[in-house]
């Protein structure tokens, strides 16, 4: 059992979770004409929990019910991920990388979340505010505002050729490489 777990741990090749993010998109489809994203999910927790006269939660949320089920199964496969079938050994990060961290201040590299940025301590230095709250917020922001997240717009509009997802999608990229390249650097330059 522990050499299975093993090897289940070691990392895996992309194009294996490229193949499986590819077959949802089907069996979503097959199964109901349901599709693919985790944003709206908030709306439909808010919606279930706290229902108001809040005409944006004025809805049948128990159509998407199922919804709820895939959230409470990303929770359990992230426990049973960190837990059991979490890698021991560290990250493996090209040698430039490592350097141009360690010249942002950002040298745990240990883990996929440095703790240098993403920590209670982290939190309350400027850096790491502005990443966890203020990107936070403009993250839960833009993904109302386009209506959708990442892995809705890429994902499952792209897959059944919508033209706001391709336009959300562009932007999203867009975004990402100037956030990398031109608003990163400088915010992780603070303390």
């Amino acid at each position: 059992m522990q050499q299975f777990l093993d090897k289940l741990s070691a990392p895996w090749p992309w194009y294996i979770a490229g193949i499986i993010i590819g077959l949802i998109v089907p069996a979503l489809l097959i199964i109901g004409n349901k599709t693919f994203g985790i944003s709206s999910n908030l709306r439909h927790i808010c919606a279930a929990c706290f229902p108001a006269n809040i005409p944006f939660f004025k809805y049948n949320w128990k159509k998407e019910f199922w919804n709820l089920f895939f959230v409470v199964g990303i929770i359990i496969g992230a426990f049973i991920a960190t837990q059991y079938l979490s890698n021991p050994n560290d990250l493996v990060i090209d040698a430039n990388l490592k350097s141009t961290l360690n010249e942002l201040n950002v040298t745990d590299l240990k883990h996929l979340l440095p703790n240098d940025l993403f920590s209670f301590n982290a939190l309350t230095t400027p850096r790491g505010f502005i990443l966890m709250v203020i990107g936070g917020f403009l993250v839960g922001f833009g993904t109302r505002y386009a209506n959708g997240c990442t892995s809705g717009h890429a994902i499952m509009g792209l897959a059944n050729l919508q033209w706001p997802s391709l336009v959300a999608t562009i932007c999203f990229m867009l975004g990402g490489f100037i956030m990398t390249n031109f608003i990163l650097p400088f915010i992780l330059q603070l303390k």
